[in-house]
């Protein structure tokens, strides 16, 4: 009797787990509730590794580091954004294609954010620099408004291309961020598999002026990373560089020293005072006016918020060995460039001006 009520106990439970299973949808269902969350955010890892929840949907988005806004510019995502740094305003490839670029808000200034300003805008999320993150200040305010925020920061090549990944998964532009970083490293290997050769005292001294005529880049920076993929010896890269604030100056001595061989500067303004400056006028540069003005398009080639650094690297090779990159059509490749991942038709015209950096961005107010 007792084993026939044990049957009937197990016949039981079975059939119950059954029918809670054909209930449930299956053991690995989850709740309604939790699966509807899950499916209105997603988890981001930023560039020094924050772990951010923001919406899985993003339709406004302020822009208060140049990088982000050149990347969405980039995704054709450009329409999304709702505050910008001001030098985002300046770039004249950039506010044609965005023209509502101009008019944004700025709620960013000497390093501070105007967080009421930016509240405003209503951003889904907001990319911002270290400085912003580094100081408590300022992420106190970003955390009260409850904005979620990510900080877009690289110190090379690599970091650049992880940071462009991560601003792909913001907006769902995964693809195109794959796509530019196959690109990005295509470059490099065409341009290290023709320099690889060249011996170090055989190659040009270069030195690099960021913004100012003597600030300058060090080693394991992104400016010296493509100066070296580029096939470049440059001068700044291994010495000792006066630090201040992040960025980095060499005296003028020191610079009489090296006697670069070329000098590539990304503002027009500092060619001209570097060639008509009298202490410059002993730099081996100077003299065989070999001091020349870095492409400048949707943004400055080679500075370190720019996307163009694969086509830094192609036109610093073919500006410093002509011989080797004879075959290298410069005209086609940025035409390429621009289209591929700007979607713009750019006539001969247009881009002869970005070549030579002619007219591409206004001047600082």
């Amino acid at each position: 009797m007792k084993l026939q009520r044990s049957a009937i106990v197990r016949s039981f439970l079975v059939i119950s787990l059954i029918l809670s299973l054909l209930l449930s949808g299956g053991c690995n269902k989850q709740p309604a509730k939790e699966t509807q969350a899950g499916a209105d955010t997603i988890m981001i890892t930023d560039c020094v590794g924050r772990q951010v929840k923001i919406p899985a949907q993003i339709n406004r988005i302020a822009c208060l580091c140049p990088e982000s806004g050149y990347a969405l510019a980039m995704f054709g995502k450009g329409d999304k954004i709702v505050a910008v740094v001001g030098g985002l305003q300046r770039d004249l490839i950039l506010t044609d294609k965005y023209p509502a670029i101009k008019e944004l808000p700025v709620p960013k200034s000497s390093g501070a954010i105007n967080i009421e300003e930016l509240v405003k805008t209503r951003p889904d999320v907001v990319f911002v620099k270290s400085d912003t993150s580094n100081s408590e200040a300022e992420t106190e305010k970003l955390n009260k408004s409850k904005i979620p925020f990510l900080v877009v920061e690289f110190n090379n090549m690599k970091g650049q291309q992880d940071a462009i990944e991560m601003i792909g998964k913001v907006v769902g532009a995964t693809d195109k961020a794959g796509q530019y970083n196959a690109f990005y490293q295509k470059c490099i290997d065409r341009v290290q598999e023709r320099v690889a050769g060249i011996p170090k005292g055989e190659r040009v001294k270069v030195y690099h002026s960021l913004n100012e005529a003597i600030r300058t880049d060090i080693k394991g920076s992104l400016s010296g990373d493509w100066m070296e993929a580029a096939g470049a010896f440059n001068v700044s890269a291994n010495e000792n560089l006066k630090a201040l604030e992040g960025k980095y100056f060499a005296s003028l001595e020191q610079i009489l020293l090296w006697n670069p061989d070329v000098i590539l500067v990304n503002e027009g303004a500092v060619v001209n005072y570097i060639l008509t400056n009298k202490q410059w006028s002993p730099v081996q540069a100077v003299k065989n006016n070999r001091v020349l003005q870095l492409p400048n398009g949707i943004s400055r080639w080679g500075h370190p918020s720019s996307p163009e650094t694969p086509m830094a690297v192609l036109w610093t090779a073919k500006t410093l060995y002509p011989d080797k990159f004879a075959d290298l059509d410069l005209v086609a490749e940025t035409k390429y460039f621009y289209k591929e991942f700007f979607g713009l038709q750019l006539s001969d015209e247009v881009v002869n001006k970005i070549l030579f950096g002619e007219g591409m961005r206004t001047a600082r107010k």
